[in-house]
């Protein structure tokens, strides 16, 4: 770890949004999830990010999620509230919800749908800081946003106090390596990756912590992982890691869906077979797991040990 002191760190998983047979959020499941991830050991939650199907969501719908998760949380670690939308003034009104219901951070894509260039982006960071009295994370997400953070833009950024941290979902391990050693002497900046499968190399490099969607199915193993890693135990963080990077192909059974569909849909089922929510259903249009890719996923789970037991033993 490096001397810059992340304000967050840790296991922060980007909590899911579980649904009744109506497509209504279903706030009894919400509650036992948020329940579920701060047991083990959870050290944030990011309410309404990718995994949580924001982008899916009524203006309402978005709202009573945070509210709940506030709720359930009931101060025992910062929720950070995605403002995920496609142009500075939404997200701006987007903040503002997030701080009155509670939120401690919010984070914010680059703009999308318009093209954008980076003297745009570079200005829809620093109005959003200006405007939103809360700390801000980057999210670079471009296989959704369509454009790619530069690690000189963020780091810029970071510097002059634009951004509290970025959540890192680019999928680009150099630009990682490139943000973690340029944000060294940044205090309080959080570097924060959103991978599944390589968290532990992750943390050698420097990570502050990880915001993986599989964590929402085994809060505990990877907890486990940055336990270790912050023990410098490499070996056991090793094998955690490989546990849950065999528990990850759980995102590749369904077939003929989107990527999307097919990973939510798999941490859904995997979260009700385990008796922490009460349905697989997904957001119109993306349909839930059928009975095979359920089978194969309940296989997963026990061979990760997790099947049968809402804590895994």
């Amino acid at each position: 770890m490096t001397a810059r002191q992340a304000q967050f760190t840790g296991v922060i998983p980007p909590v899911v949004t579980p649904l009744t047979a109506e497509g209504e959020i279903d706030q009894a499941s919400l509650e036992r999830l948020v329940a579920f991830l701060l047991e083990g050991g959870v050290s944030g939650l990011f309410a309404l990010g990718s995994s949580s199907e924001t982008a899916y969501l009524t203006e309402d719908q978005r709202s009573r999620v945070l509210e709940i998760i506030v709720g359930a949380n009931a101060g025992q670690v910062p929720v950070i509230a995605g403002a995920i939308e496609t142009t500075t003034n939404r997200v701006i009104e987007r903040g503002g919800i997030s701080k009155k219901l509670g939120a401690d951070a919010v984070v914010a894509t680059a703009p999308f749908y318009t093209r954008t260039h980076d003297t745009e982006i570079d200005r829809h960071f620093r109005l959003i800081a200006d405007a939103v009295d809360l700390p801000l994370f980057a999210y670079d997400v471009p296989v959704c946003v369509h454009s790619k953070l530069s690690t000189e833009l963020v780091l810029k950024l970071a510097a002059d106090g634009v951004l509290a941290g970025i959540k890192d979902s680019s999928g680009d391990d150099v630009g990682f390596r490139r943000l973690t050693l340029g944000a060294a002497p940044l205090p309080g900046f959080s570097v924060l990756t959103g991978h599944e499968v390589v968290v532990d190399a992750m943390l050698l490099g420097d990570a502050d912590g990880a915001v993986p969607g599989l964590a929402n199915v085994d809060p505990h193993g990877y907890t486990r992982l940055v336990n270790a890693a912050a023990d410098a135990d490499w070996a056991t963080a090793k094998a955690e890691q490989d546990r849950l990077a065999r528990l990850f192909e759980m995102v590749f059974v369904a077939k003929g869906t989107s990527g999307t569909a097919a990973g939510l849909g798999a941490f859904k089922t995997a979260l009700m077979l385990r008796g922490i929510i009460a349905t697989n259903v997904m957001s119109e249009p993306m349909l839930p797991l059928g009975g095979t890719e359920t089978a194969a996923i309940a296989e997963l789970l026990d061979t990760a040990g997790l099947l049968g037991t809402a804590v895994p033993r």
